[in-house]
């Protein structure tokens, strides 16, 4: 969650359009909620005041990537990662959020994790794949589009 925090960190000292660059922070906060609820057993939660990753969050990240979605069109084709700055690192956050979201599945398979943390995370990695193209989009930057044998 650090990791994947300090990437988002550079997002944003890369000047993204503000509706990117808003939700950031919210979404920065969250990983820390998120590393909370991950380094106490769910049986020890109760005991002190841990925080958590609600549900309201989870739908937050779902309302985003509706709206970001909404201001790029249908995607026809895979793209590749690159764009601006921020569109760029952006796609290597959404990297390292999947890798992040493998390991607390390999976590949920030898212990109890919320089942929000794992959404949250399959979730953010989705608007982590949406925003860069919105960020290209306010850009006047165009995916580029994947082409099968690189011609």
């Amino acid at each position: 969650m650090d990791e994947l925090n300090s990437v988002l960190g550079l997002v944003r000292s890369l000047d993204p359009c503000l509706e990117i660059d808003g939700p950031l922070m919210r979404i920065q906060n969250e990983l820390f909620d998120l590393g909370s609820d991950l380094c106490f057993l769910e049986e020890d939660k109760g005991k002190w005041p841990v925080p958590q990753i609600r549900e309201e969050q989870v739908e937050a990240l779902e309302s985003e990537i509706d709206s970001m979605q909404s201001g790029v069109g249908p995607l026809a084709n895979f793209i590749l990662p690159g764009g601006s700055k921020a569109a760029g690192a952006l796609h290597v956050a959404r990297t390292v959020c999947r890798r992040a979201e493998r390991l607390c599945v390999r976590l949920s398979e030898e212990e109890a994790i919320s089942p929000l943390s794992l959404r949250y995370l399959n979730r953010l990695s989705d608007w982590l794949f949406a925003a860069p193209r919105l960020e290209n989009a306010r850009a006047g930057i165009e995916d580029t589009l994947w082409r099968p044998g690189g011609v």
